[in-house]
């Protein structure tokens, strides 16, 4: 291999192209610089604006272009363009650091190595029906810590916002809370470095980095399942942190209940504080959720209806939401055409086809009959008493989640589904989704019943009505 830095960075750069979509890689890897090479070590500079957001989406990407060039022991550390301390892109092994910021290789003891990332504040966290009771429980966590709800469990689909909240109350303690220590990290970097510590022989200093912390946030707990040790030592970093009145927060994709593989004595510890919910976000705030993107990356957008048909293509997570806005705007871009509805069909047609009424073939006047009918038999109602005007707390409730489920899976308007629901008028439909909404954000038991409701929606028809 040739010592000529220049040589190996296009080398890398080479694999990059060959990794990376062409659109993707002209916006958000091209930029890049190479400031050094020393021996495994790849130091490279972006836009301080590009910084953040090639550290956290292209890290394992560089990661692996490095490996390729200069072996498995290869780093990779995108700095700012002017002076300020690299986080890290990626991490000896290939795998990827998913709490970017962060030094590769910190003291074992250290407690100032937060894993925060800056950008992830309350500030910049989108709220609506869907998360509203979740980030309120994270705000009074973030204000009062060791004191509000503890532990808090935040459950929901991957993207819907579980490591934002994490990191806001993280910033929020650091702003605010006259020095207390915080700690952010996931299973799987707390899985390696206890791994790390058993093989350098150096668990203490790994239990003193974690137990040392007023304040640990943890993502993706479900990962603990079937890791025997690691689970027994993160069984008792629980308990010491807990039982020192420090703050615990922790993210799955699923209840407590239904980590089925983790001990009892961990889903106990887990639902002993506050579990609640993230759903995927709804329209508003998906187009909320846009807005903000366009206005932070200072997109000349002149057509609201671009960030309409975003919104309504890509119903599931923010994460995917933000990924369809950057494609769009870079294929506008590159072939120089204005950003429009027609381009932005054009570009997700592939990946995020118009959706028809679910079930295919069938109307959106029989996808509510077979959302009543799903409903009243969950419900224990029939269906005629789910059309009526009778208005018995349970049979208002199955109501009001019949029409939530008629507005998120069928398109029609609120005034044509008050008519399908005995001739309600459309404010009635609007308060029976709002409600809804509320009531998911804060009942796990209810957003498991409409979870499978969804779910029986989607099927086929027939195997709906077998069920």
């Amino acid at each position: 291999m040739t010592d000529d830095p220049d040589h190996t960075w296009r080398r890398i750069d080479s694999e990059l192209r060959q990794k990376v979509p062409a659109d993707m890689y002209e916006i958000w890897l091209a930029p890049l610089r190479l400031r050094e090479i020393a021996g495994d070590q790849v130091v490279v500079e972006a836009p301080r604006e590009l910084r953040a957001w090639v550290a956290e989406r292209f890290a394992r990407v560089l990661q692996a272009s490095a490996v390729a060039v200069l072996g498995p022991d290869a780093v990779v550390r995108v700095r700012p363009g002017d002076d300020g301390p690299p986080p890290a892109a990626g991490r000896r092994g290939g795998a990827e650091r998913r709490d970017e910021g962060r030094s590769d290789a910190p003291p074992e003891d250290d407690t100032s190595d937060t894993g925060l990332n800056p950008k992830y504040t309350f500030e910049q966290f989108v709220i609506g029906d869907a998360n509203r009771f979740a980030h309120a429980a994270a705000l009074a966590v973030a204000e009062l810590p060791g004191q509000a709800y503890n532990p808090l469990f935040i459950y929901g689909p991957p993207g819907v916002g579980k490591t934002h909240l994490l990191h806001s109350v993280g910033n929020y303690v650091r702003a605010a809370g006259d020095g207390l220590n915080v700690r952010y990290t996931t299973v799987e970097t707390f899985t390696n470095q206890f791994i790390a510590a058993i093989n350098s022989r150096s668990v203490d200093r790994f239990k003193g980095r974690f137990r040392r912390n007023d304040v640990l946030l943890i993502d993706d707990v479900q990962f603990l399942a079937s890791k025997v040790k690691t689970e027994e030592e993160f069984f008792h970093t629980f308990n010491a942190l807990y039982e020192a009145g420090s703050q615990l927060v922790l993210t799955s994709d699923r209840l407590p209940r239904d980590l089925e593989a983790l001990e009892d004595r961990l889903r106990e510890r887990f639902e002993a504080g506050l579990v609640t919910a993230i759903t995927a976000p709804d329209l508003p705030t998906r187009l909320t959720v846009l807005r903000k993107r366009v206005q932070h990356d200072r997109i000349d957008l002149d057509d609201e209806q671009v960030l309409t048909l975003i919104a309504e293509r890509v119903p599931t997570n923010v994460r995917a939401l933000e990924g369809a806005l950057i494609r769009v705007v870079a294929y506008a871009s590159l072939t120089g055409r204005p950003l429009s509805a027609d381009l932005a069909a054009e570009v997700l047609g592939d990946l995020y086809p118009a959706r028809p009424a679910p079930g295919t073939g069938r109307s959106a006047g029989q996808t509510i009959d077979l959302i009543v009918h799903l409903v009243a038999d969950a419900y224990g109602f029939s269906e005629e008493e789910i059309l009526s005007h009778d208005r018995r707390p349970a049979l208002a409730s199955a109501r009001q989640v019949a029409m939530y489920l008629a507005r998120e899976h069928t398109g029609e308007t609120l005034p044509a589904i008050g008519r399908r629901f005995g001739g309600r008028n459309h404010t009635t439909v609007m308060h029976a989704c709002r409600r809804t909404a509320q009531r998911l954000a804060g009942d796990p038991e209810l957003f498991e019943a409409v979870r499978r409701l969804t779910d029986a929606v989607r099927r086929d028809p027939g195997a709906d009505r077998r069920g």
